[in-house]
């Protein structure tokens, strides 16, 4: 009599192990693709503010006439547009810059990434941030050019 229910007692806890592995390794799979992608964003917003940076420091260097070159450092990382985007979905319309009092030794320059998309890559999931937008201002230099009216 008691060897019948301990095969009862076996056969009902049957498939028990395969379902707490399914759950297990859902979660396991949900947190790791999220590590993963959060991982990423943060890269991504690393890369756009470096190519802001990037973006400033040729700016303080030439003057407001420039500002399609400016772009096309921030998106390109070269003044000629060529290769792909610093980071993918970036285009020269998400950037911005403006010379406010901008002159030799003086006033600042402003160069921002705007209205970046970030997609995740999560499976099944096709999920889109706005990313905040960074901003650099640098201060106007004179950087090794001689001013033609002195005083």
């Amino acid at each position: 009599m008691r060897i019948g229910l301990q095969t009862l007692g076996r056969k009902s806890e049957r498939g028990a192990s395969l379902v707490e592995f399914t759950i297990a390794a859902t979660v396991f799979l949900t947190v790791t693709f999220a590590v993963l992608e959060f991982g990423r964003a943060l890269w991504v917003y690393n890369a756009l503010a470096d190519a802001a940076r990037k973006g400033a420091r040729y700016a303080v260097l030439h003057d407001a006439a420039s500002i399609d070159d400016v772009k096309r450092m921030v998106v390109y990382g070269n003044i000629a547009g060529t290769g792909s985007p610093v980071v993918d979905n970036l285009s020269t319309t998400n950037v911005e810059v403006t010379y406010p009092g901008f002159g030799l030794d003086k006033g600042t320059v402003n160069v921002s990434i705007n209205n970046y998309t970030f997609n995740f890559v999560l499976p099944l999931v096709p999920v889109s941030i706005q990313m905040p937008s960074p901003t650099t201002t640098l201060t106007g230099e004179s950087a090794g050019l001689t001013p033609t009216n002195l005083p």
